[in-house]
């Protein structure tokens, strides 16, 4: 089966095959005269992209791209993006990419306005409201991994290099104006990679649903993300031209960042500073952390895991039922079960403790953990102790 629609929620949303080809139009119907295309590295090597920029400039746009991205960007990533922006004079960003170049993409476009550093814009109190909103640049946002939903997003995960820490940049209006999801974009995409961003949106919108916050919305929302997942991940790994499965996981992604406004949790707490000081891929240490985090929040989400294993229509309902399944479902995708099989030890055990308990999404976990307990969680994780 094959899907085509617009939406506007939680911004403007067009889903389909081949929407790709609406880029200029809508670059146009935001003001651009002279896009900057933010991707990363891998992608600007590719004749897909190539093709993709020479459309956009065929129909009068004069289109640049920048691509000094890292996996995690930094603050130093997002700097020379602003530099490269001005110096070419653009006006308007297209976010083309991966969670990694969305994020750095949506930062650029934020700060090319903004004569104070970036971390004053971290997500701390009223930070945001120090923002000079009407030198903020328009974006269109084109995810190529189905996994963050930073596409529709209103903050970036960013890489304090000099202190070793992920900070969250916010403002309301770095959400993209307009968003394309077209599977195509995604065939390609390697099966591990699929994999690990696809369990990146099961994260999202587990968390979303055993958060405490008051959001039933956010919770609807989360409970049919995670239902697309259980569908579609598996069709999707298997086989990557499986454009309704493609396009299925490019929405559940989206469902799971906008399902997060509930919060996030302790899967969150302890990737962010895990990937900042070990540089690993997001959506692989949320697939490993996974079970680990679930059997420490047992006590606060039973009820809600097993309303939702009802849902599923599993066999095994409960929360028993659940974590069998989550387990099930890592070994089919080929996710490792513990931190140690992508070369994470323990001799910073004490450090990613007190990080997580001082990060944002800690303050979504059903349980308020100590640093020692997050500690212990992340010792469990690398030697794979379920």
């Amino acid at each position: 089966m094959t899907y085509s629609a617009n939406w506007n929620y939680p911004t403007n949303v067009k889903v389909g095959a081949g929407r790709i080809n609406e880029l200029s139009d809508l670059c146009k119907g935001l003001g651009m005269q002279a896009p900057l295309m933010i991707t990363d590295p891998g992608l600007a090597a590719l004749p897909m992209l190539k093709k993709i920029v020479d459309d956009v400039n065929a129909s009068g746009l004069r289109c640049g791209f920048f691509s000094g991205i890292q996996a995690n960007p930094t603050g130093e990533n997002v700097q020379a993006g602003v530099a490269f922006y001005q110096e070419y004079k653009h006006d308007g960003v297209i976010a083309f990419g991966g969670g990694s170049a969305l994020d750095a993409a949506k930062a650029v476009a934020l700060m090319v306005g903004q004569t104070k550093p970036i971390w004053d814009f971290e997500d701390v109190g009223d930070n945001w409201t120090h923002v000079n909103v009407e030198a903020m640049a328009p974006v269109v946002a084109v995810p190529t991994t189905a996994g963050t939903g930073s596409e529709v997003g209103r903050a970036s995960v960013i890489t304090d290099a000099e202190k070793h820490l992920k900070k969250i940049i916010f403002h309301p209006n770095m959400l993209p104006t307009e968003v394309i999801l077209d599977p195509e974009l995604t065939v390609g995409l390697p099966s591990m990679i699929t994999a690990a961003t696809g369990m990146d949106a099961l994260s999202h919108n587990l968390e979303a649903l055993c958060s405490p916050f008051y959001h039933p919305m956010g919770e609807g929302i989360a409970v049919e993300g995670i239902r697309l997942v259980q569908e579609f991940l598996p069709r999707a790994v298997a086989d990557g031209s499986d454009i309704e499965a493609r396009t299925q996981m490019l929405v559940c992604s989206s469902m799971g960042a906008t399902a997060f406004q509930k919060g996030l949790g302790g899967m969150h707490a302890l990737a962010h500073p895990l990937g900042a000081l070990f540089n690993a891929h997001h959506g692989t240490l949320n697939a490993i952390l996974m079970p680990y985090v679930l059997k420490a929040n047992r006590s606060e989400i039973e009820q809600r895991i097993d309303r939702l294993t009802r849902y599923m229509g599993l066999s095994e309902t409960g929360f028993d039922g659940f974590m069998n399944w989550v387990l099930e479902m890592r070994k089919q995708l080929k996710i490792p079960h513990s931190l140690a099989e992508i070369n994470i030890d323990t001799d910073q055990a004490e450090t990613v403790g007190k990080m997580a308990v001082e990060d944002p999404s800690a303050g979504g976990n059903p349980i308020s953990f100590s640093a020692e307990q997050y500690q212990q969680i992340f010792i469990d994780a690398v030697n794979g102790n379920l």
